[in-house]
């Protein structure tokens, strides 16, 4: 909702501006000046990446027209979950919890939670980590390096559309150069016309470099911004697990784990320590 309200905010703002100074919006209207920069953003975009960016970049644009899904709610569920499963280890050792390792969809203490069992990243990625703590004794420190190669190779990989979007937003207004260049040529093809016709056509092409400016600044950049955005906050609930995974590992009981992963959470998120406690209790009695 946030892009589309910016979308009108800069198109109110430009082309308002535009029209309050006496401009014509109809001078604006330039279609053919919008196939060249637009068909050549799009042909550089297709030749310039594998079909897996294209892919992934098309799966992610639709995103930003959604809302964050990291909100507190999703952050008191995942620490509740993590301290469910902390706490049956605690109680009754590692192998209590290996058939909810093996089978989260049908494990109990995963279903309580639906909207984090429908993130198959984040499950593996919990289910992976318990599955190496079940199998023996294990150097918290190996596992935080694997840890943190696992974010940051995620981290990498998710950041691929936003990378992608940005290379065509900088290529924009080369592109509107690009077309107001052919359309100063086809100006100079035209010299003996009025000049009122001669205008027309310069202005068409001008309209070509504004255009690519505005695009690259206004409206596709802006949406690789956002995807970054999404990627840092998806990384940031892996950082959580990480942590109350390893405080867990290196004795600190399960209360105290699942706060260590709370203190890493960005501010307008993080759940305060009387809600966590709160939901852990309420989690725990149900």
């Amino acid at each position: 909702m946030l892009v589309i309200i910016g979308y009108i905010i800069v198109g109110a703002s430009v082309l308002g501006g535009y029209a309050m100074h006496g401009g014509s919006l109809g001078a604006l209207f330039q279609p053919f000046e919008l196939v060249i920069i637009a068909g050549a953003a799009i042909g550089a975009f297709v030749c310039g990446n594998s079909s897996k960016v294209v892919k992934a970049t098309l799966r992610a644009l639709p995103t930003t027209l959604h809302g964050s899904r990291f909100t507190k709610q999703r952050y008191l569920d995942l620490l509740a979950l993590l301290y469910e499963i902390l706490n049956r280890v605690r109680r009754e050792g590692l192998m209590s919890i290996e058939a909810d390792v093996e089978e989260p969809q049908n494990s109990p203490l995963f279903q309580k939670y639906p909207a984090l069992l429908a993130d198959e990243h984040l499950v593996e990625f919990v289910t992976d980590y318990l599955r190496l703590m079940v199998s023996g004794n294990l150097n918290p420190l190996e596992l935080e390096a694997l840890m943190d190669q696992e974010i940051d190779t995620h981290h990498q990989e998710a950041s691929v559309p936003a990378h992608a979007i940005q290379r065509i937003a900088d290529g924009l207004p080369a592109f509107g150069i690009v077309a107001a260049v052919m359309g100063v040529v086809n100006v100079m093809g035209s010299v003996g016309d009025p000049p009122a016709v001669l205008g027309a056509k310069i202005g068409a092409a001008l309209v070509g470099t504004f255009v690519g400016i505005l695009l690259a600044y206004g409206i596709v950049g802006p949406l690789a911004s956002v995807l970054e955005q999404k990627v840092s906050e998806s990384s940031k609930q892996l950082e959580c697990i990480k942590v109350a995974l390893l405080a867990s590992l290196n004795g600190y009981a399960p209360a105290l784990a699942v706060e260590f992963g709370r203190k890493v959470l960005f501010s307008t998120e993080r759940p305060t320590f009387g809600e966590l406690e709160d939901t852990v209790r309420g989690k725990s009695a149900a």
